[in-house]
């Protein structure tokens, strides 16, 4: 069989064309094994391949560019390209008329997302049936659902003679590439036709595509030739797809059958919930193991000890079979009970619970699981993770620490001495088994949700949080990824003025550069096996992550990383002079210190500050000179006074005008919002004008060409590493280079009414949204939409005012009818996806929203320690009865057009 490769590629004078594909003939998909192509003139390519026909009659392949020897450009390849032979025919030539595959315009539509959940094809047609002498002609329309095909329609009897009811309808074996094999020698030539779109069960054309008639000259094909011309992509007139979700964390699902918190097999009752409600996505937050101290500080979703391994608290025990033991079994029953009956998650108690359980049942049933052919399968797919996380689990439970660094043995991780140390028939095996018995069952359960979902036309959609804890199994093996010595976060921003100290170690991203971003490509991977859309947290790390260093508590001595500090030379240019003492060291001066600490001002001074040879101008002592030494001087007073000193010395030592870069302290960064500090006020007038000059330009124009390179480094392999629905968390100071860069790999925006993109506006226009974007009223950061209504009611008068356009004052809690109304604005957005966390979707209907609005909040980001512990208070069995409110949802997303 000949398959005779053609592709038009303009290239640059030393690049050249080549192909890889699925059979031994195009190298097995191997980088290293394609195929030259030739050409005369630098434009048309092509390569005649001798094959042997493949036993699924199936071969997929891909065009890339290499220019001296190494790749500089490949195609979008999602989805290959696929060619069916025919192995009847071994003799067959098979002509290959392609163009160059960019991505397309509309990629989400291709993600996994909508071609194995929204608009799944479940029964797909065989692959067409070949002719002797054969057109075969491939197009790409993934917004077609299972109700329709795509059909051809054209200029002689063949193809219907205009006649749509009579075309020849296209297969959708490889969806959402449609394919057609015609008989060519029925042909005249020149041909002309077009795509349709065809209702299956209707049998009738419901639209014609929106080009001109294609047309076709003679390409003269003689017995045993087949034709194929591919890559073309069909556009109909219809309503733009849109759909709507609902975003709520594991933990806060409450069933009657969860112990206390929610777990995966409550995740299937969600789906339920969002099937009869209209609703096509389901959001959850990160699902990783976080588990370090065994206390409730683990709550934190963040800051996981696996980027891999699931938290054991998310197990559906009843899935893990019943204790034979009835006298236990009764001892769960009640403590079930009990636990569910909270209002909130009592974190210790659960997980104390589980474990508990875990052991037993472990005890009962853990040999025979890990004997198991699935268990092994299992296994070998994932011991390359699970091994050394297992161990390390172990080792934290015996050395009653995270943090391996105290660990008075395997502090260093040594690969061989963890392959001896879980080597099965020693005293710790079940202590290390175990958590391969929690991790295959984990992994068995959300499969089972995964696919409840698909099934159901539901997409579930993960989160990848930015950061790993610096106490992690990450940090332990593979370190070199990582910077341990600074520490995440984000500037100042609506969450937090202050800024946010996550206390994450940040990535060593010139390392990840060298292999490729293989730690990155295979989270995503495996990622996809769970999940059908994700959201990337903090895509802005991706650009550039802000610093914080070791020394300081709260983020606003950090600088962003990578990034282009200043010289004192270039300092000056501005108009400023450079004064080491004064814009490198807190300014403390006498005339505000009595602002800050009015009563204690007295003893602050005699306890912290020392003078200096400066009038009224203090510093502070060394015992007390960095953010970390106050909080050590600090730890456990937890009164209002202690509280008040200490963050006011916080203040004092964040005093600066610029920060040294972390590593050339002879460059510098202009302190992060230092507008709003005591050092900035002494500066005279000429003095901020050029600081405002230096430091708009530092922030908001410096960085957009090098940081758009840096995230065009990374991003472009990641996102497209799987077939995953991409979004991206864009919220805080978004440099200028993000927007371009999302929408040229086709990354969904997350628009917030309450955080509008545009800083000339107070609140964003829900029809103003771009359509590759996912709108909410809330996420877990912020209080929900009735918490919020009640912070600041001037503001929420406007917002009823202009926003809502009432007249007369807004009332001082968010009743249900303005809160169906603000759901009912985003739903009518342009957004492609709108999704509203569960309490807002909640908040429509008096009867069944929380008594309480502030008890809805999920998460403080402000508070570096807080206790993420919301709950449903329903039962999610309550909810699917909640007749008035889900007739409502379901109303609204019908009126709204948003049925998907």
């Amino acid at each position: 069989m000949i398959l005779l490769f053609n592709i038009e590629y303009r290239t640059s004078w030393g690049e050249e064309v080549k192909i890889s594909g699925s059979i031994p003939e195009l190298g097995n998909n191997q980088p290293d094994k394609t195929v030259d192509m030739q050409t005369i003139d630098g434009i048309h390519w092509s390569a005649e391949v001798e094959i042997q026909v493949p036993a699924n009659q199936e071969v997929q392949y891909s065009y890339y560019i290499y220019c001296n020897g190494k790749l500089t450009r490949k195609e979008w390849d999602s989805l290959p390209r696929t060619l069916y032979v025919d192995s009847n025919a071994p003799q067959k030539r098979y002509l290959l008329q392609d163009c160059w595959k960019n991505m397309p315009e509309q990629q989400y539509f291709y993600t996994s997302a909508f071609t194995e959940s929204l608009l799944a094809h479940k029964d797909r047609a065989a692959a067409p049936k070949g002719h002797n002498k054969e057109l075969v002609i491939k197009a790409y329309a993934p917004c077609v659902d299972s109700d329709h095909c795509i059909g051809i329609c054209g200029n002689q009897p063949a193809l219907g003679n205009w006649d749509p009811d009579k075309a020849i309808l296209m297969s959708d074996a490889n969806f959402p590439e449609w394919q057609a094999s015609i008989d060519a020698s029925q042909l005249t030539y020149p041909l002309e036709y077009k795509f349709i779109l065809y209702h299956k069960k209707q049998k009738k054309a419901m639209a014609w595509e929106n080009n001109p008639n294609r047309y076709m000259a003679d390409p003269k094909l003689e017995n045993n030739e087949a034709l194929v011309v591919g890559d073309r992509y069909v556009y109909f007139s219809l309503p733009a797809w849109k759909g709507a979700g609902v975003a709520v964390p594991v933990f806060s699902l409450r069933s009657e059958e969860s112990f206390g918190v929610g777990d995966f097999g409550d995740l299937k009752r969600m789906i339920d919930w969002a099937v009869s409600t209209g609703q096509k996505v389901v959001q959850i937050l990160p699902i990783n193991d976080t588990t370090m101290t065994g206390t409730w500080t683990d709550s934190y979703p963040y800051s996981s000890i696996s980027i891999y391994a699931f938290h054991p608290m998310y197990a559906d025990l009843q899935q893990l079979g019943q204790l034979e033991d009835s006298k236990k079994r009764e001892e769960f029953s009640k403590r079930q009970k009990e636990l569910n009956a909270l209002p909130a998650v009592d974190y210790e108690a659960v997980n104390n619970a589980k474990w508990e359980y875990f052991r037993l049942i472990f005890a009962q049933e853990g040999e025979k699981v890990l004997a198991s052919p699935e268990f092994h399968q299992f296994y070998e797919a994932n011991q390359e993770w699970l091994k050394p996380y297992a161990a390390f689990s172990y080792l934290r439970d015996t050395y009653h620490t995270a943090n391996f660094n105290d660990w008075p043995a395997y502090s260093t991780y040594r690969a061989e001495e963890i392959d001896h140390l879980c080597q099965p028939g020693t005293e710790q095996y079940p202590k290390i088994a175990i958590y391969y018995y929690i991790q295959f069952n984990l992994h068995l359960q959300l499969l089972a949700a995964t696919s409840y979902a698909r099934a159901h036309g539901v997409v579930l959609k993960g989160d990848i949080p930015i950061g790993i804890s610096r106490h992690s199994v990450e940090a332990w093996k593979e370190a070199h990824y990582f910077n341990l010595n600074g520490q995440a976060g984000a500037p100042p921003d609506d969450f937090s003025v202050n800024g946010q100290n996550w206390g994450l170690p940040t990535y060593n991203w010139d390392v990840m550069e060298k292999d490729g971003y293989a730690w990155w490509m295979k989270r995503f991977r495996k990622m996809s096996e769970y999940f059908d859309a994700y959201r990337i947290d903090h895509i802005l790390g991706f650009f550039r992550i802000w610093e914080i260093p070791m020394n300081a508590v709260h983020g606003l001595l950090g600088q962003f990383v990578p990034a282009l500090p200043m010289t004192r030379e270039e300092i000056e240019s501005y108009g400023l002079h450079f004064r080491e003492d004064f814009f490198l060291q807190p300014y403390i001066h006498e005339y505000f210190l009595g602002q800050v600490f009015g009563p204690h001002t007295d003893y602050v001074k005699q306890t912290f500050l020392e003078t200096t040879n400066t009038w009224e101008v203090y510093r502070m002592k060394p015992e007390f000179d960095t953010q970390r030494k106050v909080e050590a001087y600090f730890a456990g007073k937890t009164d209002a006074d202690s509280i008040w000193i200490r963050d006011g010395l916080y203040s004092l030592i964040s005093d600066v005008l610029f920060v040294p870069d972390r590593n050339d302290p002879y460059k510098y960064h202009p302190r992060i919002g230092v507008q709003n500090d005591f050092v900035y006020r002494a500066l005279n007038d000429w003095e901020k004008a050029a600081f405002n000059r230096l430091y708009d330009h530092y922030y908001y124009h410096r960085h957009n060409d090098f940081w758009r390179e840096q995230a065009m480094k990374k991003l472009p392999q990641l996102t497209q590493s799987t077939r995953m629905l991409v979004c991206g968390e864009d919220l805080g100071m978004i440099p200028s280079c993000v927007p371009w860069v999302m929408n040229e790999l086709r990354i969904l925006s997350l628009e917030i009414q309450r955080m509008p993109k545009d800083p000339s506006q107070e609140f964003g226009h829900p029809d103003w949204y771009p359509y590759r974007s996912v709108c909410t009223i809330s996420t877990h950061d912020m209080p929900t939409l009735r918490g919020w209504w009640e912070e600041n009611q001037q503001q929420t008068q406007r917002f009823y005012n202009t926003m809502l356009g009432h007249y007369g004052a807004a009332p001082t809690s968010a009743t249900a009818e303005i809160c169906e109304e603000v759901v009912r604005n985003h739903l009518y957005s342009n957004s492609i996806l709108c999704i509203l966390s569960l309490q807002d979707w909640l908040s429509i209907d008096q009867k069944w929203r929380h008594p309480n609005a502030q008890e809805e909040r999920i998460n403080v980001p402000a508070n570096p320690r807080h206790y993420w512990r919301y709950r449903m208070h329903l039962t999610l069995e309550q909810l699917m009865k909640a007749d008035s409110l889900n007739s409502k949802i379901k109303e609204l997303i019908e009126l709204t057009g948003r049925k998907g």
